[in-house]
């Protein structure tokens, strides 16, 4: 594993120190070496043998195409002493560092650090991709070791007095080292996350710091495996059609259980929307809403009581740290800087949004008129009517002109025409059969850039929503050459058999999303993997993808892939100006719900450490929040805190707002392709591509940005987008 964070990956993914893309140590001498270190940093002994070892895929070279892990001989047993074996071989690097004679220099000591730990990294990327996409209850037992055991070999790393005296000694002669510009960036970034880690702490206040942070991995492993079993063990069983009136064919067929008059639905994402927007039936809608929004919140898989003990345990830490709160810490290095920053930010579109979400409900409620009070139930399915008899406009008309194939193979020529690649499908086997990949190339060059994998459909086995990830990352040190291995993973419907994947708009737009990512990971140009590919600050890292998003809608681009996948025939204009001019249509609920998730992050995260210890009950304090923002009672946030896997499991701890963070840059940026008359223009392109895709972190975030658009971005073009230009706003 790297040091960064992945930007969508497992609830355990951790911020390891040392990024991993070096030769692997000699075996012998890693056993040897790591004895002292561990002793010294008071980490449990760690012995494995070479039997259990033997036959290991782990512990072989990967002779398959592009290098791709040998997933059908990888067994659930192969994981932990492969594990085990690569956390000796790390210790062993650490020490190699430690005790080098020889003065602290870039190399000895910077660069060795990029490059410790190799053999983990290649473990823990298969570990934490494969628990994501078919994990099991075996898989599950071994997150709830492994992850406890990461966390305290990379505190170990991190408090390790030696290695940070060595790291300092370099960055305070950084001046004279003559090191070039991705030299001097790592240099920064190594010694900026020793010391935002605790490195400078007291030795009694890293011990409670290394205590809390294992605890922690524990908790958030915990929360993300509750979530995932309530969700998956919520099911309602239809076995009279009647009670499925409204919904479309395809989605019927999807829902049919083979052989069997019965049809299923779960509150997987996809399927939960579809059905809310669909159905007629009022009182299965009632059942739907109140199991997504109940998930993990009851008896044995009830999150509440995790939530509350991992605030608690962030704002202790940060506290200790010398920080307010854990908000504090974790966005003193983003665009946001603060909290109040945060906050500010959201509050400057929740409250048109809160305005426009009042007269979405209003509209409702008139075309119901007396027979019902609108509730939270009822906003899908009558939005979607409002919308209707608004624009004309049936969001099902589109879904013929969305096959999966044909929006894949748009995504794929926007992206080579804006950079100059190519994507060719190639067979790999991947660690589900469902999975395709694709070599991509420089277009003009032929250089292989990476390979490129996708999972789109859902499953048991798979957590819910949408990511990217990788299996391998970037790295290019001493000529060694190593392009990543990069992953979508969508949660679409599995259509019944020998019938199409048709899409909804916003699944087109998420698959344009996530691929924006995969293109961050893929495109980058930087040598050292510490901060390659998907990186920077939270609330920049969505640009990339978000901004991908803008063409997926453009006309002159659903002119090329939006083909009817019966006759071929391309979408009709006139359904792309209906679509468009319903683009803004129920912004105030999207916007709504989407902040008031952002709000209760931060105010979680904003806590203090007595703050937090008052809490008892998390519907409570969730309650309390959500109404003292005005939120509408209609209006569900898009995560309550049961359910809010992003922030306590996830990386997104007080970093929601993110998304909406990015939307400035993304429409900004957008507009700065319409402002020159070609969506494709050739100049802004490669300043996007330089200093966006293929940059990963050379520079902090306002820099890049400012580079690929030449000023610095401003709120307008956002409020525009979601039809709140009227509004007045602040640059």
């Amino acid at each position: 594993m790297t040091r960064k964070s992945l930007l969508v990956g497992s609830a355990a993914a951790l911020a390891l120190v040392v990024t991993a893309c070096g030769e692997k140590p000699d075996a012998a001498n890693a056993e040897a070496a790591a004895e002292a270190p561990a002793e010294e940093a008071n980490l449990p002994e760690i012995s494995v043998s070479d039997a259990e070892l033997e036959g290991n895929p782990f512990r072989q070279e990967w002779d398959t195409p592009y290098g791709v892990p040998p997933f059908a001989e990888i067994e659930d047993a192969h994981y932990m002493p492969a594990t085990k074996k690569a956390i000796l071989e790390l210790r062993a690097d650490i020490d190699a560092i430690v005790s080098n004679p020889e003065e602290p220099d870039f190399e000895n000591t910077i660069v060795a650090l990029d490059t410790a730990g190799a053999s983990l990294n290649r473990v823990l990327g298969v570990f934490s991709n494969i628990t994501n996409t078919d994990t099991n209850d075996t898989l599950s037992e071994l997150e709830a070791e492994i992850w406890p055991m990461l966390t305290r070999e990379t505190d170990a790393i991190s408090f390790n007095d030696a290695l940070f005296t060595r790291v300092k000694a370099v960055y305070d002669q950084r001046d004279r080292l003559g090191l070039d510009e991705q030299d001097a960036r790592l240099l920064e970034l190594t010694h900026r996350e020793f010391v935002r880690n605790g490195a400078a702490l007291s030795p009694e206040v890293k011990a409670e710091v290394a205590a809390i942070n294992e605890e922690l991995s524990g908790l958030t492993t915990k929360f993300g495996r509750n979530l995932l079993l309530s969700t998956k063990a919520f099911k309602i069983e239809i076995t009279d059609e009647a009670e499925l009136a409204g919904l479309s064919d395809d989605f019927k067929s999807a829902l049919k259980v083979d052989g069997e008059d019965k049809w299923v639905l779960t509150v997987d994402r996809s399927v939960y929307e579809t059905f809310m927007t669909q159905s007629e039936n009022r009182e299965l809608r009632e059942k739907m809403f109140d199991g997504y929004r109940l998930r993990a919140s009851e008896g044995e898989y009830d999150n509440g009581p995790l939530a509350i003990k991992i605030a608690q345990l962030r704002a202790k830490r940060a506290e200790l740290m010398g920080y307010k709160s854990h908000a504090h810490y974790q966005l003193e290095p983003r665009m946001a800087k603060t909290p109040k920053g945060a906050e500010e930010f959201l509050l400057k579109v929740w409250e048109p949004g809160l305005e426009r979400a009042k007269e979405e409900r209003a509209a409702m409620q008139e075309m119901v008129g007396d027979e019902f009070q609108i509730a939270g139930h009822d906003w899908w399915h009558y939005a979607e009517k409002v919308r209707q008899d608004l624009y004309a406009f049936d969001d099902n008309a589109l879904k013929p002109y969305f096959e999966l194939g044909a929006v894949r193979q748009g995504a794929f020529d926007v992206a080579s025409r804006l950079f100059d690649i190519t994507l060719e499908p190639v067979e790999v086997d991947g660690w589900n059969p469902v999975v395709t990949a694709y070599d991509v190339k420089d277009a003009n060059t032929g250089e292989h850039l990476g390979l490129f994998m996708m999972d789109m459909y859902a499953r048991d086995s798979k957590r819910g929503g949408a990511w990217m990830s990788s299996y391998r990352n970037t790295s290019n040190i001493n000529g060694d050459d190593i392009r990543p291995i990069i992953t979508n993973n969508l949660n679409l419907i599995t259509p019944a058999e020998g019938e199409p994947t048709l899409m909804r708009f916003d699944e087109v737009e998420t698959l344009f999303h996530e691929f924006g990512h995969g293109l961050h990971g893929l495109l980058t140009q930087i040598r050292y993997s510490t901060f390659s590919g998907v990186d920077g600050p939270r609330d920049y890292t969505e640009f990339p993808a978000q901004i991908l998003e803008h063409w997926a809608g453009a006309p002159e681009v659903l002119a090329d892939y939006a083909n009817h996948y019966e006759t071929g025939e391309p979408i009709p204009m006139e359904l792309i100006d209906k679509m468009n001019a319903a683009a803004t249509f129920n912004q105030g609920f999207k916007t709504t719900e989407f902040i008031a998730a952002s709000l209760l992050d931060l105010r979680w995260h904003m806590l203090t450490s007595e703050e937090a210890a008052e809490i008892t009950d998390a519907r409570e304090f969730e309650r309390k929040v959500l109404e003292e923002y005005g939120l509408l009672p209609e209006i569900e946030p898009r995560y309550r805190s049961q359910y809010f896997s992003h922030i306590f499991a996830g990386g997104y701890s007080a970093g929601y707002y993110a998304y909406l963070w990015s939307e400035i840059l993304d429409a900004d940026g957008f507009t700065a392709f319409r402002e020159t008359g070609d969506i494709y223009d050739p100049e802004l392109a490669a300043r996007l591509k330089k200093w966006v895709y293929e940059a990963g972190g050379l520079r902090e975030a306002d820099e890049l940005y400012r580079n690929f658009r030449g000023s610095d971005p401003t709120i307008e073009p956002l409020l525009k987008l979601r039809g709140f230009a009227e509004q007045p706003s602040e640059g």
